[in-house]
């Protein structure tokens, strides 16, 4: 099966600029598609200091539907915005004041990624932050969630040194790449790190391994190591998910114009996956922050996902529905109602109504999921609340039926006047549908 390659290079332009990430593009073209994917054949796509945070993530977005491996290589620099101090990747009109509009979330990346696998998505980053991101970072690391098998570097800026820092993590992993061989990505990762181990000794916040957690201290080598030949087992960093935890991407397209978010193209749908003849659709840009329970580990594990997932693309939605209500009400009897893993179950099933082109309930659950979400304390402005009313937001404009509308609309607009989210003219938005529905009657 062909894979898929994501390119993405971003930087600020003008002074806060601290990596020419775009620098290393031309290297990583070089490379032949196949040897980027690891597969036969693949599909690659490039993002060269692109201006939007949409626009990255409707490729992000097709790139994480299409069947097959995924490999994204992401070059660039982390920011924090000021209001929640979550990690963004700067993008090219990012100044420090305008992080949380013009730079992509980190966690949007995650949230792309959740409905994959981490036996066929990878994701390598060459990435550089500021000192108060980098400290930042080292007590708490980046979160890349545990659908991706993640490895690469967080280095610090260069500080008060003149010009901008080099790619150097990435333009190893290219010039390694170039050779025509892809070796397995925790091998490629030393290698690489062997190379720059001079530059970066006891500087880097190393990534490696499912989630990308680096446990302990910066990368500290005790003595630079020459390049590995191919072939050569090397230091192992974590050991990878076992084949067979995985499940097929799900799509989660694009929002249309009208309640304020960038219209892009839908992207392409997996074979195999039905929606009823309905065009299901989600609000974009808007990565919710949920708990995903652990994955069973050991050989003999099953991702209960794989099996939801298996069951949506067979079109066999009810079959989906119910595994993943009997999961709901096991993590509520564990747990709590108000728990991460009850939660995150709760807005699977969410997606799954929304995949089976059963708006009323897609709503109905974003509604209650944000509902639950505030009433155990969470800020009106945390991403998981934004999330849940953005998508309970577009689902509610996606019902057919104009009493089951009017029916859902005042709660809605109750939940707007208090999550009022990223976008201005949302709250707006519902009260003049809900006012036009009124006047159909």
């Amino acid at each position: 099966m062909p894979g898929t390659v994501l390119l993405l290079a971003a930087s600020p332009l003008g002074r806060g600029c601290l990596v020419d990430a775009a620098g290393v593009l031309p290297v990583l073209a070089a490379v032949a598609p196949a040897v980027l994917s690891g597969t036969d054949t693949a599909n690659v796509v490039e993002l060269a200091d692109p201006l939007e945070p949409q626009a990255v993530l409707t490729r992000l977005r097709a790139a994480a539907a299409a069947p097959g491996p995924l490999t994204v290589y992401v070059v660039g620099q982390l920011q924090l915005d000021r209001r929640q101090h979550l990690p963004h990747l700067a993008l090219a009109r990012t100044t420090p004041a305008t992080v949380r509009y013009t730079a992509l979330p980190w966690h949007w990346i995650r949230e792309e990624l959740r409905l994959r696998s981490a036996s066929d998505t990878a994701l390598v980053v060459d990435l550089h932050a500021d000192a108060e991101t980098w400290r930042h970072l080292a007590e708490r690391p980046l979160d890349c969630g545990r659908t991706a098998a993640v490895y690469g570097r967080v280095a610090p800026g260069a500080g008060g040194r003149r010009g901008v820092a080099e790619p150097s993590y990435m333009k190893a992993v290219a010039t390694l790449l170039r050779s025509g061989h892809r070796p397995p990505l925790a091998q490629l990762h030393e290698q690489a790190l062997a190379r720059i181990a001079e530059s970066s000794a006891g500087r880097d916040l190393v990534l490696a391994g499912p989630g990308g957690y680096a446990p302990g201290p910066p990368y500290r080598p005790e003595r630079p190591r020459p390049q590995a030949p191919d072939g050569l087992d090397l230091v192992a960093v974590r050991p990878q998910v076992p084949d067979g935890l995985g499940h097929a991407a799900a799509v989660r397209p694009q929002v249309p114009d009208g309640i304020g978010y960038a219209a892009a193209v839908r992207p392409q749908m997996p074979d195999g996956i039905g929606y009823a003849g309905v065009s299901a659709q989600v609000p974009d840009g808007l990565g919710h922050v949920a708990v995903r329970p652990q994955v069973p580990d050991g050989p003999g594990a099953v991702d209960p996902h794989a099996d939801i997932s298996a069951a949506v693309q067979a079109g066999r939605h009810a079959d989906a529905e119910v595994l993943a209500a009997r999961h709901e009400q096991a993590a509520m009897r564990a747990h709590g109602a108000a728990s991460g893993e009850a939660l995150h179950w709760a807005e699977v099933r969410a997606d799954l109504a929304m995949f089976a082109g059963d708006a009323v309930r897609s709503c109905r659950a974003w509604l209650g999921v944000a509902g639950v979400r505030l009433t155990a304390g969470q800020a009106v402005d945390a991403p998981a609340v934004e999330a849940a009313v953005d998508r309970a937001h577009h689902q509610w404009t996606c019902i057919k039926d104009a009493a089951r509308a009017r029916e859902l609309g005042p709660a809605l607009a109750e939940l707007r006047l208090r999550v009022p989210g990223r976008r201005q003219g949302a709250l707006e938005d519902v009260q003049r549908q809900l006012r036009q529905l009124q006047a159909a009657r």
